[in-house]
């Protein structure tokens, strides 16, 4: 029982990792290998650990050994992600009022139903146990996905939360013959040019300071939300980027902003 067959690895399994950003156990850090093992997945990235692992590591990963040899260590989840397209993060709490408006999740089925035929490297981060990814950490986030549970006690063992992901995947991939439509997720280098672009609109655009954040945040969301391709990224940057020239000038000339706001109201 529990012996390893010479079956062909997953389509998915050379383009979407596994981040753990500084995992506390040795247990789970094995079961999590040992999951993703399980369902075909393969690229376990850590953050903020060392490269080296304990008996207890090895031993709770049983037939998964070669997904600890090939694990890459990061020293921050940037690194970590430095070639994917889509980075999702996952988070259990549960934020209530003003808080929710920058936490639209996704559960484990939906991302491989909205990815369906599309090409590109997927990040799949999850944070420590007990406290999670912090706000900070989300924010590096294209996406958030949760994994319902009972409000009374929401937050997940880490390898249980990881094998119910990888499963939800695997479920999706295997349920039928996949016919690619030859379409691209944005590529990592655009990906980056469009949250500078995005982040510059948000220190610039005539705003009360405290909203700055949020715009950055929900514009970024929203947008990645839409899966778009880097042709329609392209003529968005346009737009954006002559917005940026547009507040930019106003900035610099404040008595002209004054006159369109008086004139609007």
């Amino acid at each position: 029982m529990g012996e390893m067959l010479d079956v062909p690895p997953p389509d998915y399994s050379h383009r979407i990792s596994i981040v753990l950003v500084r995992p506390q156990f040795d247990g789970n850090i094995g079961a999590v290998a040992r999951s993703m093992k399980n369902f075909g997945f393969s690229d376990l990235r850590i953050v903020g650990r060392e490269p080296e692992w304990s008996e207890e590591v090895r031993n709770r990963a049983k037939h998964a050994q070669s997904v600890l040899d090939d694990a890459k260590f990061f020293s921050d989840i940037e690194s970590a992600v430095y070639d994917s397209s889509l980075v999702v993060g996952t988070s259990g709490k549960r934020e209530k009022g003003s808080k929710i408006s920058f936490r639209h999740f996704l559960e484990p089925e939906d991302l491989p139903e909205m990815l369906e035929d599309l090409e590109g490297n997927i990040s799949i981060v999850f944070g420590p146990e007990g406290k999670g990814l912090l706000n900070s950490e989300l924010r590096i986030c294209d996406l958030l996905m949760t994994i319902p549970t009972w409000p009374g006690y929401p937050i997940m063992n880490l390898s249980h939360a990881v094998t119910i992901i990888c499963y939800a995947w695997y479920r999706k991939n295997s349920s039928k013959t996949r016919i690619s439509n030859n379409s691209n997720l944005l590529s990592p280098e655009l990906k980056n040019v469009l949250r500078t672009e995005i982040i510059k609109l948000s220190e610039i655009i005539p705003t009360i300071e405290f909203r700055r954040s949020g715009i950055e945040e929900t514009l970024h969301r929203v947008i990645m939300r839409g899966l778009p391709k880097d042709d329609e990224i392209h003529r968005l940057l346009g737009v954006i980027h002559t917005t940026n020239i547009a507040f930019e000038y106003f900035v610099n000339n404040p008595e002209i902003w004054e006159e369109i706001i008086s004139n609007n109201n």
